[in-house]
């Protein structure tokens, strides 16, 4: 699975850089860092869709990065 985090202008002044950071943390602690492919991307235009099976997710914050993963992430991870 590939998940792309955002670090055009705009979503680095909202902290893209500590969301990248809290999910490398995250991806640990769940022991899927073999699992999961942790990208950053300039904005793509397709936010909200995802696009060649990579899963882009809106609103995440460096607060609730563990919270999303295990509710929207998580599940989807083939082990």
């Amino acid at each position: 699975m590939n998940i792309k985090v955002c670090v055009g202008s705009s979503c680095h002044l909202k902290g893209s850089y500590d969301v990248i950071q809290a999910m490398k943390e995250i991806l640990k602690k769940y022991d899927v860092e073999d699992a999961v492919e942790l990208q950053a991307s300039f904005c793509l235009g397709h936010c909200a869709e995802g696009t060649d099976g990579t899963l882009m997710l809106h609103n995440i914050t460096k607060d609730n990065a563990e919270e999303v993963f295990v509710k929207e992430i998580y599940p989807l991870i083939e082990l």
